[in-house]
Formats: structure tokens, sequence, C-alpha cells
């Protein structure tokens, strides 16, 4: 083979190399990415069916059903427009109660009911994701105060 050939085929290996690892880096990046959606949207149908996402808002009161077996949870989540109806097999957080923020992570199911494979509850007071604070403050819920949209990780301690 001549030199020129052999110069040749190993750029076009490297090229192919190079295109093979970059799809499996922006392969594995989708793969990873989690969407965040407000109650309203998800009612809306708005929301990717065949992948996880989040959910956020607040948990609407009187809707906490803790099933026989204690570690299946029913709630609603609200952003004051639309609610949500969720499951989750699990220990819940600590911080977890009616009325105060959560975000959910999971899938709609057919029936329409979000199956929660995570539950986060606020930690701070101070503290709600920017998406339901914006989502509540255009529904006119009281919970949505000015300075919760855009405030980060809370009060360090």
């Amino acid at each position: 083979m001549k030199p020129r050939t052999k110069r040749a085929v190993a750029i076009v290996g490297g090229l192919a190399a190079l295109g093979v690892a970059a799809a499996l880096v922006l392969n594995a990046f989708q793969s990873n990415l989690v969407f965040f959606f407000t109650p309203t949207q998800v009612a809306k149908k708005e929301v990717p069916l065949d992948r996880n996402f989040r959910v956020g808002g607040l948990v609407e009161g009187g809707t906490v059903v803790r099933h026989k077996d204690a570690l299946n949870v029913s709630f609603k989540i609200t952003d004051g427009a639309e609610s949500v109806p969720v499951t989750y097999t699990g220990i819940l957080p600590d911080l977890f109660k009616e009325g105060k923020g959560v975000v959910a992570e999971g899938r709609v199911g057919t029936d329409g009911v979000f199956k929660a494979s995570q539950v986060l509850a606020k930690h701070d007071e101070n503290y709600m994701p920017p998406e339901a604070a914006e989502a509540l403050k255009q529904a006119g819920h009281p919970m949505a105060k000015e300075n919760f949209a855009g405030q980060g990780g809370g009060n360090p301690r």
C-alpha cells in the first residue's frame, strides 16, 4: 500500500472512531436527561409518555393516602390550576407534608396516574424550583411568593 493510501485509511478510520464515540456520548447524555413539567402541563398531556420526567408543585391537602403495607402512598400534586394524581412505593422524605412543595420523578401511566420512582421534598422554606414557583404564581396561588423564584440551594448552615 502506498503511503498516501495508508494515510487516507488512517484518517477515515480515525473519523469513523470519533463519530462512533460522539454518538455514544450523545446517546448516554440523552438517556440521562430529565425534564421538569408542571401539573398543568401533565394534565394537558404535554409530557413525554416514553421516558421519565419530573413534576413539581404542592402536595394537595387531604389527598395523602397511606396504604396498608405502609410503603405505598398516593397523593396529588397541584400548581393551583390543575392536579396530578401520584403513586409512590418507598419511604417518603421526612419533610413530605400536605401543603408543602414536592418534586416527583417518574412516568405517567396509561391510566393517567403519575408513577413516581423518586420523591423529593422541599428542604427549605425559602426555596422552590423556579418552574414550580412560576406555575404557582401564574395560577394565583397564595404559596407563590416572589422570593421563591430563582433562589438557589437554600440557606447554607
